[in-house]
C-alpha cells in the first residue's frame, strides 16, 4: 500500500523538462570578393556564436563574380536542393547596380536578383540582399537608393551598409573598415555586414562583446572558386590567416551604428 501511495504522489509531480537547445540556423551567401574578403559568413557565424545562436554558414563565392553567373551556371539552386536553409544572403559585384559597367550590367543585377530571390522563396528560404558600399557621399546615397529598389522589385529584405560606413568611417577605432588596397572589407566592414544580418535575422542587434572568429580570414587573392564552401572550411591557400579578434570596443562602435528596431 505504501509503494502504491509513493509511485501516485510521483506521478502527481509535474515534469519540468528542461528547456530545449535553439535550433541550428542555415545560411547560405552568395556574392564575390565584397563577401568572402574578411570572411562576412565567418564572422557572422562566430558573432551570433558570442551572442548564443548557433549559426552555420556556406558560401558560393567568386572573386568579381555578379550574381547573373551564379543563376546563369545553377549553382545556387544546386545548393538549395542538395541543403535545407533557413536564409539566402546575395552580395551584387560593386557598382553593378550603378550600372559603372554599361546600363546592361544594372537590368541583368536586378534580373539575376529577381531569379535568386525566386529560387529561395520556392525553396521555403528567406532571401536579403546585402548592400555594399561607396566612399563617396553621394555615390554612396546613390547606391542605397539603386540597391533598395532592387530589393523591392524582387520582394526581399535590403540590409542597408554603405550610409552605415559613411557615418563609421569617422569613428576612431583600432581596426580599419577597408583592406589596404582601399577596395575590399576590412575587419571593421567585415564586422558591420555581419551585425547588420545578424539584426536582421535576430529581430534585435547583438549584445556587443569581444569574440574570435576561428575560420579563414581570407585576402583579395583567395583561391575561391564558384563551388560551395563552408565559411570555416579549410582555405585553398595555406598562406591565409587563420583568425581575428574582435575587441568588445569596436563591436560596441557597429551596434551603435545599428538602427533601433521598430517597435522597440
Amino acid at each position: 500500500m505504501r509503494l502504491l501511495i509513493i509511485i501516485l504522489v510521483l506521478i502527481s509531480i509535474p515534469c519540468r523538462a528542461a528547456n530545449p537547445p535553439e535550433s541550428q540556423q542555415f545560411v547560405l551567401f552568395v556574392g564575390n570578393s565584397l563577401t568572402y574578403v574578411g570572411n562576412t559568413p565567418a564572422v557572422f557565424d562566430a558573432l551570433a556564436a558570442a551572442n548564443g545562436k548557433s549559426v552555420e554558414s556556406d558560401m558560393i563565392v567568386q572573386g568579381g563574380a555578379t550574381l547573373a553567373q551564379r543563376v546563369n551556371d545553377g549553382s545556387v539552386a544546386r545548393a538549395l536542393e542538395t541543403k535545407r536553409y533557413d536564409a539566402v544572403v546575395l552580395q551584387e559585384r560593386g557598382g553593378d547596380l550603378l550600372c559603372s559597367f554599361g546600363p546592361a550590367c544594372c537590368l541583368e543585377s536586378r534580373k539575376a536578383i529577381k531569379s535568386l530571390a525566386s529560387l529561395a522563396a520556392d525553396s521555403g528560404t528567406k532571401a536579403y540582399l546585402l548592400g555594399s558600399y561607396q566612399g563617396n557621399p553621394s555615390a554612396s546615397q546613390a547606391l542605397v537608393s539603386a540597391e533598395s529598389a532592387a530589393a523591392v522589385e524582387a520582394g526581399i529584405s535590403y540590409l542597408e551598409v554603405s550610409e552605415k560606413l559613411q557615418v563609421l568611417r569617422s569613428t576612431p577605432q583600432e581596426f580599419a573598415w577597408t583592406d589596404p588596397d582601399g577596395v575590399h572589407p576590412g575587419p571593421g566592414i567585415a564586422l558591420l555586414n555581419a551585425a547588420v544580418l545578424y539584426q536582421a535575422l535576430a529581430g534585435t542587434a547583438p549584445v556587443p562583446s569581444t569574440f574570435t572568429v576561428n575560420a579563414p580570414i581570407y585576402e583579395a587573392t583567395s583561391g575561391l572558386t564558384e563551388s560551395v564552401r563552408g565559411a570555416a572550411d579549410p582555405p585553398p591557400l595555406t598562406t591565409t590567416p587563420a583568425s581575428v579578434t574582435y575587441p568588445e570596443e569596436l563591436v560596441h562602435i557597429v551596434v551603435d551604428a545599428l538602427p533601433v528596431p521598430a517597435g522597440s
